[in-house]
């Protein structure tokens, strides 16, 4: 291992570099009409560009770490935007694209370590774990921008349903996990301000608190409330509940289709 900031451990991987290809063919075949099934285009772009969000948001707790005082990132991987360096990786990048496939869900995954006692301040704790959040916001805003800049004219319907999907799981990620729940970049915001009894108290429930969310979203009023909340950020963002909803439908390609969001064949 080289010295502790070396190019080597900054250096983007090949892995990261080859979800960003898959994500780049897949979104010029979904672009170009050119795949012989729309719906599995729309699959592998969103699939793709969902880990590389996922990827982002791990890196940017990580880089936000290194300046706050924590050397230990780079030796890590971290820096890297591999995901198979984090800690997890069934939970920072399995578990979540399942929950995509299954319930249409942006669902965070738990991932980098940070030497949390290398890092003085509570605003430096504060803003590590409010950067993960944050990226998936500027994730949203560059997804939606066709729709809230009024350019969507010569973009292939295809793609703006695609686009629509991707968007809306950006904006249930940030959402979920800016909760102040435990386990959550919500709580890692707040945690350094609170007493340290009550961060004793709580320390136990962290790896529980985002079963216990997910839990929640089970009851069907917590459900409809979220999803009110979501579509009322997508709309604020221009793009409609038909457009996030044939997203998905394309994106579910092997289940029967209701034929609403049939898209016109060349």
């Amino acid at each position: 291992m080289g010295h502790q900031g070396s190019r080597g451990e900054r250096r983007i991987s090949s892995v990261f570099l080859g979800i960003v290809a898959i994500m780049a063919v897949t979104g010029w075949a979904v672009w170009t009409g050119y795949a012989a099934s729309p719906g599995l285009a729309v699959f592998l772009f969103v699939t793709s560009a969902w880990i590389v969000s996922l990827c982002l948001h791990e890196y940017a707790h990580a880089r936000t770490a290194l300046h706050g005082g924590d050397l230990t990132v780079g030796a890590k991987g971290y820096l890297t935007l591999n995901p198979l360096k984090y800690t997890h990786t069934l939970l920072s990048i399995v578990l979540p694209v399942i929950f995509v496939i299954l319930g249409g869900i942006g669902l965070p995954g738990g991932a980098v370590f940070i030497e949390r006692s290398s890092i003085r301040g509570r605003w430096k704790h504060s803003l590590i774990s409010a950067a993960g959040p944050l990226t998936n916001v500027a994730f949203a805003v560059v997804c939606t921008a066709p729709f809230w800049l009024g350019a969507l004219d010569g973009v292939p319907l295809v793609f703006r349903y695609a686009l629509a999907f991707l968007a809306m799981l950006q904006v249930t990620a940030a959402i979920l996990n800016s909760l102040p729940v435990p386990g959550l970049d919500g709580y890692g915001v707040i945690e350094p301000w609170l007493s340290y009894r009550v961060r004793r108290e709580v320390e136990p429930l962290a790896p529980f608190g985002l079963l216990a969310v997910f839990a929640l979203l089970w009851i069907p009023g917590v459900n409809a409330f979220f999803f009110g909340a979501v579509d009322g950020l997508m709309s604020a963002l221009g793009v409609s509940d038909l457009e996030t909803y044939c997203g998905r439908d394309l994106y579910t390609f092997w289940r029967e289709s209701d034929g609403y969001c049939a898209v016109p064949q060349d």
